[in-house]
């Protein structure tokens, strides 16, 4: 865990994704979890893993911002622009909003980062890289030497980002991307799994990997052939 409080922490959302937030800081932090909170109109119970469950609109009523601090785990939807409203009012209502990063993560000691980031298992993320706030890391990726990561990111699993890169604020990057070393990923750019970047973008760009393309053989037709080798 990258933040020292040991103040509970309140998980917003009672989605996969909260439900993975939930099991990360029970299991690999220093913080109980006190409870869930999610918009009315999404709140189907009180409860949730077992913990009180409250509307969003109230939260500040149940778990002061004093005493409770809130991580908001919240998809890429809209270009991770919803989950940056989110933390925008979580921080209006007073709250400090952790950052959660995984034990078996590698990090080093100079890791710069902001708040209500979320970094998963097997990252690897080399010295002197800066990551703004509202960031997931999904796991697995390689984040290159004195790269910057600006706020409300999403990259997902398997991407390698190069040394000496930027990314801009509201991109995303899909699984197997590669971005090469020294190069500008402008604000809002979309990297679809497995594209390679070479070039710096322009600001919203979307960019695709060509697709793969299905064989007219079946796989049933290739048993003589890998006989025939001895596959």
């Amino acid at each position: 865990m990258s933040a020292t409080s040991e103040r509970p922490v309140v998980i917003f959302g009672t989605s996969q994704l909260a439900d993975l937030a939930w099991f990360y800081f029970t299991h690999d932090s220093d913080r109980t979890v006190a409870g869930h909170t999610v918009d009315a109109d999404y709140l189907d119970s009180d409860t949730h893993n077992g913990l009180p469950a409250v509307p969003f609109e109230d939260v500040a009523d149940h778990f002061p911002p004093e005493e409770y601090d809130l991580f908001l785990p919240i998809s890429f939807k809209r270009m991770s622009h919803l989950r940056r409203e989110k933390f925008e009012r979580a921080k209006k209502l007073g709250y400090r909003c952790p950052s959660y990063v995984s034990s078996r993560a590698t990090v080093w000691p100079d890791l710069d980062i902001g708040e209500n980031c979320f970094i998963f298992e097997d990252n690897t993320i080399q010295p002197f890289v800066k990551i703004g706030d509202n960031c997931v890391l999904w796991s697995g990726n390689h984040i290159g030497h004195h790269t910057v990561i600006e706020d409300h990111v999403f990259i997902t699993s398997q991407v390698v980002v190069s040394g000496c890169c930027t990314i801009g604020t509201h991109s995303f990057l899909g699984v197997n991307a590669t971005v090469r070393d020294e190069t500008i990923l402008a604000e809002g750019t979309l990297v679809g799994m497995a594209a390679a970047i070479t070039a710096d973008t322009e600001p919203y760009d979307v960019w695709l990997a060509p697709r793969s393309v299905r064989a007219r053989k079946k796989s049933t037709s290739l048993a003589s052939l890998s006989h025939k080798t001895g596959g």
